[in-house]
């Protein structure tokens, strides 16, 4: 076969065909010097030393800028950043990768919130490690993807392999199985995807309903959540559909963790209404409190109504690699199906997350055979396809990071990463606690604190609910919007309260005290302001 090169670029006018002339701009001679302009940018043996260039200009200037880089964020407004992203004219290439880069600078680089930072201390984004960085860039450019052995093979045998190892982990016994996911929302979706048809298929035991379809077996399933999970179990529910209010909130002791007796007084009182236990999800890490829900209690009373007992661990995951507080996770052993994000407590790149299961045999309920793609006869075969557990097709081999991150740190590594966070809170939680410009909500469970800005007052009581729930949105917005540190915000009670979620080992007390003082500063010229209003 020619290379495109090689053909003659008028072939099609000197054939005696009758051709419409092509439009301006778009003749044959000038697409042919365009593709082949184009096959430059092709990542192939041909092109490796211009992929080694460019990506190293990428890397250079990434680690450039983190030099650089003395702030968790710039404090720009999205109005500026609409406007300067909008400038850019996407249908006119810039000369080079140089040139791009700069740019990226201006629209990216510069404002991006930078996670690694010490006065980072918002969300579940963890400072990434190196080792997992260059699994993002081995599994970027080879591009496999995780959907059928012949488009990955030895890729889908490292992913298997760590589903083990995390299984084991978790101690869910030699049955178990699991698949990589985009992040605990997915894993938490195909977790109650699994329970609700493991339930249908127990429903449909019933000769009465046997012969009903889908829909009309879902209006009596029910799933039993702690009023602190995640909202992924309710949006879930109702992808699956259940409606949100298939949901059935139960309330926490004071500690946050889901109470025993409150869930079996509602799951008693479901089934008095002839209602189905479908699933129980208990969390290892609310987002905010970290709470571990008593993992024990929760699986007894699954079992005893038949329900799908699934652990949100999406959060504290982590723990199963700790050095100090591996026994918070000990009834994950117990569990139907366990949600893991190694982008937040393995400290990965986004995304990778995993969903596990007890019984492999349960995979089944989300398994679709297509002749092109995964066929049942490759199943006989034991040819080990993917996508046969999986809710998505195309997939990214996220597993690699994780594969490098434990062959070149190790777990212990890790686990040591996690503790000095949990530790760091522990010391951040005594200092608000003695601090009486703050109120903290609860005491620190694992690396996440609630905590307010509500001053003593010189009366000697302390400021109004009323105006602490308006200042404390406040003193967010404005630490966020000058670019010194980055803090989350959330309710509790229907009061308004800032939250620090801590996961860089490398932040120090002094660092988080540094934001403590700037959250009173801002506080106290907001409520200056107000009295002079």
């Amino acid at each position: 076969m020619p290379r495109l090169d090689e053909l003659p670029v008028d072939d099609h006018r000197s054939s005696g065909v009758d051709t419409k002339p092509e439009p301006p701009g778009q003749d044959f001679g000038s697409r042919v010097e365009l593709a082949l302009g184009a096959t430059n940018h092709l990542f192939n043996a041909r092109n490796s030393p211009r992929y080694v260039a460019q990506v190293l200009q990428g890397v250079n200037a990434v680690a450039t800028k983190l030099e650089r880089t003395t702030r968790p964020f710039t404090g720009v407004g999205p109005s500026e950043m609409k406007a300067r992203v909008g400038a850019v004219d996407l249908d006119a290439p810039l000369p080079d990768t140089a040139a791009a880069l700069q740019e990226l600078e201006a629209v990216y680089l510069r404002d991006a919130i930078y996670f690694h930072d010490a006065k980072y201390a918002a969300h579940l984004n963890c400072p990434v490690v190196i080792p997992a960085l260059v699994g993002e860039a081995i599994l970027s450019a080879v591009n496999s993807s995780l959907d059928t052995w012949d488009q990955s093979a030895g890729a889908t045998m490292i992913e298997r392999r760590l589903i083990d190892w995390t299984a084991e982990r978790l101690n869910l016994g030699d049955n178990s199985d699991g698949i990589f996911t985009s992040g605990g929302s997915q894993s938490n979706l195909q977790a109650l995807l699994i329970a609700r048809n493991h339930a249908v298929a127990g429903l449909r035991q019933d000769p009465a309903r046997s012969g009903l379809r889908l829909p009309a077996l879902l209006d009596t399933l029910r799933i039993f959540t702690s009023a602190d999970s995640h909202f992924s179990i309710q949006k879930s529910a109702s992808m699956l559909g259940l409606g949100f209010d298939a949901v059935i909130s139960i309330p926490c002791t004071p500690d946050h963790r889901m109470d025993p007796a409150a869930l079996a007084e509602a799951m008693a009182e479901a089934q008095g209404a002839g209602l189905t236990a479908m699933a129980v999800v208990a969390t290892a890490g609310t987002t905010d409190f970290g709470a571990v829900d008593p993992l024990a209690d929760l699986a007894a009373l699954a079992k005893a109504y038949g329900a799908w007992f699934h652990i949100d661990a999406a959060y504290g995951g982590g723990l199963m690699v700790s050095g100090r507080y591996r026994h918070l996770l000990d009834g994950t052993r117990l569990a139907d199906s366990v949600t893991v994000d190694f982008h937040k407590t393995f400290f990965q790149p986004v995304s990778s997350s995993a969903l596990l299961v007890r019984e492999s045999a349960m995979l089944r309920h989300i398994t679709y055979y297509a002749d092109y793609l995964n066929p049942e006869s490759a199943a006989l075969a034991d040819i080990p396809n993917q996508v046969d557990k999986s809710i998505q097709t195309t997939r990214r081999f996220d597993a690699l990071k994780l594969w490098l991150t434990l062959r070149i740190m190790g777990a212990d590594a890790v686990g040591a990463l996690f503790d000095e966070a949990i530790d760091l809170a522990a010391r951040v939680g005594s200092l608000l606690e003695a601090d009486d410009d703050f109120e903290l909500a609860a005491a620190p469970q694992l690396s996440t604190l609630v905590f307010r800005y509500r001053p003593v007052l010189d009366t000697g009581e302390r400021l109004s609910e009323d105006t602490a729930d308006a200042i404390n949105p406040a003193i967010r917005a404005a630490v966020f919007a000058s670019g010194q540190a980055v803090v989350a915000g959330t309710k509790v009670g229907g009061r308004h309260y800032l939250k620090f979620t801590l996961l860089n080992a490398e932040a120090t007390l002094e660092d988080i005290a540094e934001i403590i003082g700037l959250l009173r500063t801002t506080g106290a010229g907001l409520l200056q302001s107000e009295v002079s209003a």
